[in-house]
């Protein structure tokens, strides 16, 4: 017997499915909706070929196409919402469907957001998008991050993850439905530092790939994450976030992750920048989000508007939207004058 009805994801993405396999412990039913014919028909035959191929899903998770099937399937009866939307299509996706997301915010049904990134256009972070289409419903929202691969959370690894949010109950409720024997939620309520740790690390787990493909090895990747969680505290000074939180799961737990790890989409990207690929060509080659793409555009653009000093964003600014060479930019990071580390 499982604890809890339904659960609705939104979005079929590799993560989105990941978690959605998660919540089929706990919940009798799990809805995905999807908005693509093809990723739908792969769902009713238990699997999502289309990002994670040749692993099958629990039966307990079905498609939805639509918010009328939705309420088909469940009714008002999901008591958990996920969203695995990238950061840019979150403010269009709450224009389109506000109405339909309402009901449930009112029936007290917690909202969980996996996305990692901030939005290029307005600068913001996904609390604040939420906010401002669900201000009277923020402390029903939650932000989950940390290091975990979909694979390998479909493969039931122990997988440790942060989750924040602003109110205590709602955090321990969501920690519950999402606990099972290899998943394992830690609540916080450091909402922006999560947010800016899952967000950062995307743009150095493609510079860990630029360092890697050019052949740079332990030292350099060692070096790279050490002073890139330097630049990321100095984000976090500006949003008044705890520097513990850099340090925790959903910072340096998910840098270590995506720097190191084959099955980082970031990395992969960085991997085929050192081959002289350009960014633009890679991103429309292929179907996933690499969220660290749009991000790095988005943090140049807070380090200008806050005068943060970051020259490893900056030089991976530059590789991504200059087309200036890999290669060139590392020598040039390398002959600029040292300082002292509290400077």
């Amino acid at each position: 017997m499982k604890n809890y009805k339904a659960a609705l994801v939104i979005g079929a993405g590799a993560f989105g499915t990941a978690i959605a396999s998660v919540l089929s412990q706990n919940f009798d039913k799990v809805i995905i909706k999807v908005r693509s014919q093809d990723i739908y028909d792969c769902l009713k035959g238990g699997e999502n070929t289309v990002y994670l191929p040749g692993r099958k899903l629990p039966g307990n998770i079905v498609p939805a196409m639509n918010w009328e099937e939705v309420k088909e399937i469940a009714g008002l009866e999901v008591q958990l919402i996920v969203s695995g939307l990238p950061t840019s299509a979150i403010a269009q996706y709450c224009e389109e469907n506000k109405k339909y997301i309402l009901p449930y915010l009112g029936h007290d049904t917690p909202f969980v957001s996996l996305s990692k990134g901030i939005d290029t256009d307005s600068l913001k972070m996904p609390d604040d998008i939420f906010n401002k289409y669900f201000a009277d419903y923020s402390e029903q929202f939650c932000f989950l991050s940390g290091p975990s691969f979909a694979q390998e959370i479909l493969d039931e690894q122990i997988t440790l993850v942060s989750i924040a949010g602003h109110s205590r109950s709602v955090l321990l409720k969501v920690s519950e439905m999402l606990q099972t024997h290899y998943f394992k939620v830690f609540p916080t309520y450091d909402v922006k530092g999560l947010l800016l740790g899952g967000a950062l690390k995307n743009i150095l787990a493609i510079a860990g790939g630029v360092i890697e493909g050019l052949g740079y090895n332990h030292n350099t990747r060692a070096a790279m994450i050490t002073r890139g969680i330097v630049e990321m505290l100095r984000f976090g000074e500006v949003f008044n976030a705890r520097p513990e939180t850099f340090y925790g799961l959903s910072g340096m737990g998910d840098l270590i992750l995506t720097t190191t790890g084959d099955l980082s989409r970031n990395k992969v990207f960085g991997l085929e920048l050192a081959k002289g690929r350009k960014a633009d060509e890679i991103i429309r080659s292929q179907r996933s989000v690499v969220e660290g793409y749009k991000t790095t555009k988005a943090a140049m653009l807070l380090a200008e508007k806050y005068q943060i000093r970051t020259r490893i964003f900056s030089g991976l600014y530059k590789v991504l939207y200059e087309n200036q060479n890999p290669r060139e930019v590392i020598d040039n990071l390398m002959t600029l004058p040292s300082k002292f580390s509290n400077e």
